[in-house]
């Protein structure tokens, strides 16, 4: 019998709870759900970029030992990340062999600092035009500028 997406992740979970603290486990890897298994690869859905990034720096190990167990020695992870209400925006593979990079031009981020609507505004910065490093004196008192 073929198994589907979600036994096989279940299965990882399993492994993964088993090795994990409980808290560690509740907080990286219950909001994670498979998506499809396809040609012995598991795609799994993040809610973000940093929830990505985390996974494949502190838990690659453990995730390949899961996929190892669940899926044998060609078994790897794809990663779907979404963003803000729930759009996908990209995929990233990860093989058994090294923590993937992410394809800056297969995704496309939104930029949190630009509202939609507000108007910029210049802020003065309100720094004295005299105090500048052409005419910066060091000294005893002021060495590590």
């Amino acid at each position: 019998m073929e198994k589907d997406h979600s036994s096989v992740w279940n299965g990882c979970l399993n492994f993964i709870r088993k090795n994990l603290e409980p808290q560690s486990y509740k907080t990286w890897f219950e909001p994670v759900k498979a998506v499809k298994l396809h040609n012995n690869v598991l795609t799994i859905q993040v809610p973000n970029k940093f929830f990505y990034e985390w996974l494949e720096e502190h838990y690659i190990d453990i995730l390949k030992k899961a996929i190892r167990q669940e899926l044998g020695p060609t078994g790897s992870l794809e990663y779907n990340i979404l963003i803000e209400n729930h759009l996908k925006i990209g995929k990233n593979k990860s093989k058994q062999e090294s923590p993937s990079e992410i394809n800056n031009d297969e995704l496309k981020y939104l930029n949190p600092f630009v509202i939609p609507g507000i108007k910029k505004i210049k802020i003065e910065h309100q720094l004295n035009p005299k105090y500048t490093f052409d005419n910066f004196i060091e000294g005893d008192c002021n060495k590590f500028p």
